[in-house]
Parts: structure tokens; sequence; C-alpha cells
């Protein structure tokens, strides 16, 4: 057997209830009482309880959201799996509505209907939602005196403020109170990682962007090194850059391979190393150590000479001075 469906005016509402045996009374018998609660705030993901009293002679009672019903007494008419009935009796008619999200806020009302007239109870749901950063800048790479800009764009409920700092290094001086960071003309010294923050009442959102900037290489002062003949001999080097430069060795305008005449070539980032395991007279001189990446180069000149292993005196020998001395040596011999 179908079921009537009856109208029940309440509070200029009309609600359907599917129910048996409502007499039907006109909007011009009713007489209603409505009461109004303080708004409910809660945070996306939590559970909201709904909860109004009944009294006594309850015939029907619902609960609604925007005019839709989501119970009918025990009857659920919501489609939504996440709604449910907690308690009702004479006393309570309480439902539950899980995992609260930003589509949930809204009205709700109570509907209950007496013997005698109906009376609604309505609250307004505030549902607040934790920042949460949905647009940020890649990491970046740059050549010095570029113009730089970082961008973060951030939602929430209340509306999240944001905000930019240099995390490391770590500088105060640069910062930004929008979602907005502008550099200009950025230098070597603020390269690092920078943190957009997002915060609102709720909680607070952070995520990082990495900031590289490539610059071309300078070399330390070349420092001369003395060596005993028939020893151990260390030509250094060291560059900075970035990218990290490529290291070449010269002798005069003659470059240097690693295992040349014994020669041992070793690169460990910024640094570059020219051993000599067995030092002879031809490798007294004057070298060149020049450092390269796709922004430039520079080079520095190092002097190995001779030094007396009794004395500790030091002798520096040029290409012409090394000459010299074989041919005295030679002519020493006769």
């Amino acid at each position: 057997m179908k079921n009537p469906v009856y109208w029940v005016v309440l509070a200029g509402i009309s609600i359907a209830l599917i129910q048996q045996g409502l007499p039907v009374r006109s909007q011009g018998e009713s007489q209603s009482d409505n009461k109004q609660m303080d708004n409910i705030t809660i945070r996306q993901g939590e559970t909201l309880f709904l909860s109004c009293s009944q009294g006594d002679f309850v015939t029907h009672t619902a609960w609604l959201n925007r005019s839709s019903i989501l119970y009918a007494g025990e009857d659920k008419w919501s489609m939504d799996p996440r709604v449910s009935l907690v308690t009702l009796n004479q006393d309570e008619f309480t439902i539950k509505i899980e995992d609260v999200d930003l589509t949930d806020e809204g009205q709700y009302i109570c509907a209950v209907q007496t013997s005698s007239r109906p009376r609604t109870t309505s609250v307004h749901i505030i549902v607040q939602v934790p920042p949460k950063i949905v647009n940020l800048s890649k990491d970046l790479v740059v050549n010095e005196g570029s113009n730089v800009t970082l961008m973060c764009l951030a939602n929430g409920k209340p509306e999240p403020a944001i905000g930019w700092r240099m995390l490391s290094p770590s500088d105060d001086s640069l910062s930004s109170d929008s979602e907005v960071l502008e550099i200009p003309f950025i230098s070597r010294y603020r390269a690092g990682v920078y943190e957009c923050t997002a915060s609102n009442d709720i909680a607070v959102d952070t995520q990082t962007v990495e900031l590289t900037v490539n610059y071309p290489p300078s070399v330390s002062d070349g420092r001369d090194v003395g060596v005993t003949l028939g020893q151990r001999g260390v030509l250094q080097c060291e560059a900075d850059a970035v990218p990290e430069a490529d290291f070449e060795w010269y002798r005069d305008d003659r470059r240097i391979f690693n295992g040349f005449d014994g020669i041992e070539i070793e690169d460990a980032g910024a640094f570059s190393k020219l051993t000599f395991f067995n030092v002879s007279e031809a490798d007294y001189g004057n070298y060149t150590c020049v450092v390269i990446n796709k922004l430039g180069s520079a080079n520095t000149s190092i002097i190995l000479y001779v030094q007396d292993g009794n004395s500790g005196t030091s002798t520096v020998f040029t290409p012409t001075c090394l000459l010299l001395v074989v041919l005295l040596q030679l002519l020493l011999k006769f």
C-alpha cells in the first residue's frame, strides 16, 4: 500500500514527510515556535553532532539542511554515508555528520511537530579549513644579476596570511608579508632555501623553494711551492664558481694532462692538485691553473722552485735559468 505524502508547514518552510495517518494542517491554522541557536564553528575533518530537544506530545520530527531532509524520525532521507542517527527519543533528537567538509556549511533546522503546533530550532554551521599551499614557485636556477620573483598561493578559511623568508642561510632582512617575494638583481649571496608560510587560526602550512644562483669562476691566489730535488711536490688550486668549474693546468703555453711525465692531476669539487712524485730540475718553473664554467674563466700562476734541503734556502728557476743550470752542469763534467 502506498504511503500518502503530506506537507507540514513549519515556520514558513514546506517539508515533505512520508508518514501514515498524519492530518493535514493548512498554513493559516498553524502556530509555530522558532528558536535560533548560536553559530557552531567546527574544523574540517571533525565530526559534527546536531541535537534538539523533543518535549511531550511530539508526533513527527525531522532534521533539514538548506530545506533538504536529512532524517525524518528514524527514516534516513540523505544519501550521504557520513550522516547517521545517534539518538531519537522523547527528550532528544541527535544526528551526526562525520568528516565535515566545507560543503556542509550552512543552516540546519530541527523541525518538531507536536499535537498542537510545529516548533523549529535552527543553527548555522561554520566550517573552518586549515591553510593549504596550492601554488608555489618551482626550484629556480638563475644567473647572477637576474630579477627573481617567487610566488605562493594558499587556500583556507579563515583566509590565510602568507609570508616569505630566507630559511637557509638565515637572513631576516630578506622577507615578505605577501604572496610575492621580489629579489631584484640577485647576487650569489642570495642563493639558498626560501620558505613560504600560510597560516590562519586553525593551522600553519609551509613549503620551500631552492634558489640556485650561477656565477663565473674566481680563483684564489696561487701559493708558490718550494721542493727539494727528488722529493714530492704538490701545487694546489682553489676555485669558487656555480656551476662547479673545470680545471686545466698549463706549463708555459702547453697544457698538462693527468699522467704526463709522471704528473698526477686530481680534481675534487672546488680544488685541484698537481702532484710531482719525484721532482727533477726540469720540473721547476711557472705553472698556470685555469678554471672554467659556462659563464666565464679565471686563472692564477704558481711557481715550483728549488728548496735547499740543508739550509732551507730556495731558488726560483725560470725556463731560461733552468737551461743555464743544465749547460753549466754539462760543462763541469768535462
